[in-house]
């Protein structure tokens, strides 16, 4: 977690000083293990009228070091971030004392709550989420008392994202979060937690926490000039002639099974096919045209960092195959269930470089079998005559006011086959660091529009950014480009429960097109910012 040297405080609506609240950094190697419970007490801090505020800090995580691979990745150490966490709010919270506990899932959190309501000393609760989907916070707020959920960026993002939602939309009066890159943020909103206990009760509170966040975003300078993006896009009435030719493969089932009302309503044929056959064209991929692409490959990425040349052939291969498939089936679009196909032994390379290959040639190539994500990048590179979509798992930052795309798969022509290219490192996939992927460096101060389309619901989901910074953090996926949102930061925070994680971004303001789209299908258009 970024800790810079600052001053900052609860905001305006906490009745704690700015002045008074953490105003250094710390360092990120401290501690070792915490343990299930590691108190602290602030005695020095304590007021001479009462008792301090008792909370209890929820690290929500498979483990202390991760043994899978899942984001951040795996053999990560969450031991120095839990001591750096629990140290910031030792030095930084007035009149409030902590116990720390780990969980990895409800039944340990239900087991805390009991132990907490039996004893009677916690007064609230700060849940941290650390990997994506290990459930606590649902379990935390049932208690009543109020509540702090945090994301540790890059690592329990997705599941932040998505819990965060559903509280948002479940009402929940003593729930509020606070997803930062910047520690001091979170001692902020934790100063916050005694207005629970005040005459303005929870409301004072989870107002005060609010108020840290939108001042967070308001501090943040920017420059909403964009670079000059000149777009040839289809009319809809042309697009929807098109799209009726389109076919797109599922290897295997997807996440979303929407194939006939995907035919019904936008024309594209969904077709469904066995791991088997792409793995068969992949063993018998020609071996002198894959280690052509190979050399290609070497010569034009600027690093190649811990990927062997065997495995770069292997995923020549993959890609050789995914072209012989698309061939066989007359088909533009492909998608495979990359992980679950690797791991379970019925594909043998990961199809992150191909996909990369695809998308650059104005085809679309498709993470993890994502069916909704798949046909949105059907429909949205034909409208723009060949630009790549790129699925992301994105990140919230308020601090910089960012909302960061990261995956481990991106084109490096933002513009279509026959546009700029950008510079890209060959990697290993993220989270298991295996195989071969990429960061892809795309390019800055665009605008860029990001959807999901649901043939079922017969929606649209709809927000811009401005492209303003690419990450090089090592947690999490490869590329990671950030935006600034076009429009309300806060209600980007709303629809990650109905939609999921996934996002699929493209380069160019489309807003107009995307709009006619749906005025000629009879679709709505959520804007989620």
């Amino acid at each position: 977690m970024n800790v810079p040297i600052i001053q900052t405080g609860c905001g305006t609506g906490c009745a704690l000083s700015r002045r008074n609240v953490l105003a250094t950094g710390l360092a990120t190697g401290c501690a070792a293990c915490l343990g299930d419970l590691s108190p602290f007490r602030n005695t020095a801090s304590a007021q001479d009228a009462g008792e301090n505020m008792r909370l209890r800090v929820i690290f929500s995580l498979h483990a202390p070091v991760q043994a899978v691979p899942d984001w951040p990745n795996i053999g990560f150490d969450f031991r120095p971030v839990m001591a750096e966490i629990m140290a910031a709010f030792k030095d930084g919270c007035k009149n409030i004392d902590c116990v720390s506990s780990m969980v990895n899932g409800p039944e340990k959190t239900k087991e805390i709550v009991e132990a907490d309501n039996a004893a009677g000393n916690i007064d609230g609760y700060v849940v941290v989420q650390m990997n994506c989907w290990n459930q606590a916070v649902q379990t935390i707020t049932e208690t009543g008392k109020p509540v702090l959920y945090a994301d540790f960026l890059y690592a329990g993002s997705g599941g932040f994202l998505v819990y965060t939602a559903g509280l948002l939309r479940a009402k929940k009066p003593n729930f509020a979060f606070m997803p930062s890159g910047r520690l001091a943020d979170l001692v902020a909103a934790v100063n916050c937690m005694p207005l629970a206990k005040g005459a303005g009760g929870l409301k004072a509170y989870t107002n005060a926490v609010a108020t840290i966040r939108r001042d967070c975003v308001a501090a943040v300078k920017e420059d909403r000039g964009c670079t000059d993006d000149k777009l040839d896009v289809l009319s809809t009435s042309d697009l929807l002639k098109e799209l009726k030719t389109k076919k797109m493969l599922e290897y295997e089932k997807g996440w979303a099974d929407v194939i006939p009302q995907t035919k019904e309503t936008l024309g594209i044929e969904i077709i469904r096919r066995p791991f088997a056959e792409l793995n068969d064209l992949w063993e018998k991929a020609d071996k002198d045209q894959a280690q052509e692409i190979v050399n290609r490959w070497k010569k034009d990425a600027v690093d190649i960092q811990n990927v062997s040349d065997e495995t770069l052939e292997k995923s020549a291969r993959m890609y050789l195959a995914k072209k012989q498939c698309l061939k066989i089936h007359d088909a533009c679009g492909i998608t495979i269930n990359c992980l679950g196909g690797f791991y379970g032994g019925h594909i043998h390379a990961y199809p992150c470089l191909g996909f990369h290959e695809l998308l650059n040639e104005g085809l679309v190539g498709a993470c993890e079998c994502d069916t909704l994500s798949t046909l949105t990048m059907v429909v949205m590179t034909t409208l723009t005559k060949g630009r790549p979509g790129y699925i992301s798992d994105p990140v919230m930052d308020v601090a910089a006011k960012q909302i960061i795309y990261a995956h481990c798969v991106a084109a490096n022509k933002p513009f279509g086959p026959n546009g700029a290219s950008n510079p890209f490192t060959i990697m290993t996939h993220s989270e298991d660091r295996q195989g071969a992927s990429l960061r892809s460096t795309l390019p800055l101060g665009y605008m860029t529009t990001t959807l999901e389309m649901h043939p079922l619901r017969k929606e649209i989901l709809f927000h811009q950014a401005i492209t303003a910074a690419n990450s090089t953090e090592d947690r999490a996926c490869r590329t990671k480009i950030a935006g600034i949102p076009v429009g309300d930061f806060e209600k980007l925070f709303t629809e990650w429960d109905r939609w999921g994680w996934h996002r699929v971004t493209y380069y160019g303001d489309l807003k107009e097109p995307v709009f006619a789209l749906a005025d000629a299908l009879g679709w709505k258009v959520v804007e989620e910012a």
